[in-house]
């Protein structure tokens, strides 16, 4: 035989010369709960690998995670019942803890990199992205809050807005609100293709987010986010968002959408974020957990799958735990 691909595979060190795609902590962004107190570090019980972090703790979290080369941050509030209403009007409080932790630590560490989540979900009392009224979801009324939000969150310190909430049209509003008021140089990561997705699960139970029950309102949130049975329609939102000004696109989930970060990678110039979900991380760790899994193979070869399916970012629960399995090797 002339060509035998195992050639190409005979030892470590070959397999390192022709391997063609590899995770590196520039490619990671580590997402962050965090909530008011002081010195709490509470594990979330539906993603162990994750916790709610008060100011205190959190400083020295990203302190932690910088010694690993882990630069890029996102964070997530958990806000208490009491600053809850119908508007989320605790998002736009110049000085509410969100913008507090931004500010502490673009203080304390110049080179990091700060994604904001602008979303009324963690905000109203409702637990949905936008404001509902008799049952709607109110997308150019929301689009109000999200534009006023997004630059609060400017002036806080963020180095990239990111929309989670999927309104029509709210990477437009936010990149003029953030225009106008001299933040030209404030990036946008739109969550391009969010899925109406089984697998956010943790992630509400870390927030307290989740849609309540109410006759007024909707118990899923379907009318805003995609279809998971959609391909085509991303492409369409990854055009709308590039024209409205976006800065990265993200897919979301990751693992269950690969075909969708391939979609939008091979028909965008933009760099592609993909969000590897709290569902999709819990799952990995419990099977790992009871042994039916290796742990060290399957956490880093999840990763290394997302990365080769087209995703430039990655957004993981496990980007401090990969960083560190990669330091000892």
């Amino acid at each position: 035989m002339l060509i035998r691909p195992r050639r190409n595979r005979k030892s470590e060190q070959v397999r390192n010369m022709v391997r063609e795609n590899k995770v590196t902590a520039d490619d990671l962004i580590m997402p962050l709960f965090i909530c008011e107190g002081d010195g709490v570090r509470d594990q979330i019980p539906s993603l162990p690998m994750a916790y709610r972090y008060s100011l205190d703790t959190l400083v020295k979290e990203v302190a932690d995670c910088l010694q690993l080369g882990i630069k890029s941050f996102i964070l997530f509030p958990k806000i208490k019942d009491t600053h809850k209403d119908k508007t989320g009007s605790y998002a736009l409080y110049p000085n509410n803890f969100y913008h507090e932790c931004a500010r502490k630590l673009k203080s304390e560490f110049e080179d990091i990199v700060l994604i904001s989540d602008v979303a009324l979900d963690p905000y109203n009392i409702d637990g949905h992205d936008g404001i509902v009224r008799d049952g709607v979801i109110q997308n150019d009324e929301t689009l109000d809050v999200l534009s006023q939000m997004a630059v609060e969150q400017a002036k806080a310190g963020f180095d990239i807005i990111g929309p989670s909430d999927m309104m029509d049209g709210r990477v437009e509003a936010l990149r003029a609100a953030l225009d106008v008021n001299g933040f030209q140089d404030v990036s946008i990561m739109s969550y391009t293709a969010k899925y109406a997705s089984a697998f956010y699960g943790p992630f509400r139970d870390a927030l307290g987010s989740a849609p309540v029950e109410a006759d007024d309102v909707p118990m899923d949130k379907k009318t805003y986010q995609m279809d998971p049975a959609n391909a085509q329609e991303a492409l369409l939102e990854a055009e709308l968002d590039t024209m409205e000004g976006a800065d990265f696109l993200m897919i979301k989930p990751a693992v269950h959408y690969m075909d969708i970060i391939r979609r939008i990678k091979e028909n965008s110039f933009l760099p592609i974020t993909a969000y590897h979900v709290s569902g999709e991380c819990a799952m990995l760790w419990a099977a790992c957990e009871k042994g039916w899994l290796d742990y060290d193979i399957a956490m880093p070869e999840t990763l290394l799958s997302i990365k080769r399916a087209g995703a430039d970012l990655i957004i993981t629960y496990y980007a401090k735990a990969f960083m560190e399995m990669s330091i000892k090797e």
